[in-house]
């Protein structure tokens, strides 16, 4: 289903200010209006958006894609986590098929749009109820309880552990996610701990799975590892 302008702006964290200043031809006709007060509570400031955007940010991650084999894979939805999934299958089955050494392959994983709860550790998926609140079923049918591309607390070692995403981080797999998406993880912590935006955002960043890469927007990510020479892969 397409996005609806507004709402990408929302999510992207754009503020009531900024979104004023855009011509009302920006929003599609035939959409629900929404009312002021809801936009006010819902649109981050512009403050806030300008504050984010003036981060510094790592983009020395290019400098990792040493192997001659380069693929990146573009997850912006869930989908029951097989978008990271895939890629932990490419390099193995580039090594049975092609003979090539695991130093040959260069793994990006960009984690973007609804995705981008993915990024965050079981702790996170726990407290703040990510399975309800973005209404994610598990193949069991039930509410998802946990991240689906990170071992379940206290589930034994198998062949799955390969393929989950600090798995892959561990293995040199590049993982990036997008900080336009980040500020609906952020909401979620603003919403439960009653806090201010800044220190919300600050204690989302404490939970996101040790050696991801924030970057200023998937987008850009998607960009820059395709300049490093990675064939783009939609993994979902």
């Amino acid at each position: 289903m397409p996005i609806r302008r507004r709402d990408f702006l929302t999510q992207a964290g754009v503020g009531a200010a900024m979104v004023a200043g855009f011509p009302a031809s920006a929003f599609a006709a035939g959409h629900d209006a929404t009312d002021g007060a809801e936009q006010q509570g819902l649109l981050t400031s512009l403050d806030e958006w300008e504050s984010v955007q003036a981060e510094t940010w790592d983009t020395s991650w290019p400098a990792r894609l040493t192997g001659k084999h380069k693929a990146m894979f573009d997850v912006p939805e869930i989908n029951g986590g097989v978008g990271v999934m895939r890629a932990s299958i490419w390099g193995r089955q580039y090594m049975d098929a092609l003979k090539v050494k695991r130093t040959d392959l260069s793994t990006v994983i960009v984690i973007r749009h609804a995705a981008i709860f993915l990024l965050m550790n079981q702790d996170y998926w726990a407290t703040y109820e990510v399975g309800k609140a973005r209404k994610l079923k598990g193949d069991n049918g039930k509410t998802m309880a946990f991240n689906p591309v990170l071992a379940k607390p206290g589930a034994p070692a198998g062949n799955g552990p390969s393929m989950m995403l600090d798995a892959q981080i561990t293995d040199g797999a590049v993982v990036l996610g997008c900080n336009l998406a980040f500020r609906a993880v952020v909401s979620l912590i603003e919403k439960k701990d009653k806090l201010p935006n800044a220190e919300a955002r600050a204690k989302a960043k404490t939970m996101i799975v040790p050696g991801a890469i924030m970057q200023p927007s998937g987008i850009f990510a998607n960009v820059m590892a395709q300049e490093a020479g990675c064939a783009f892969v939609y993994a979902i």
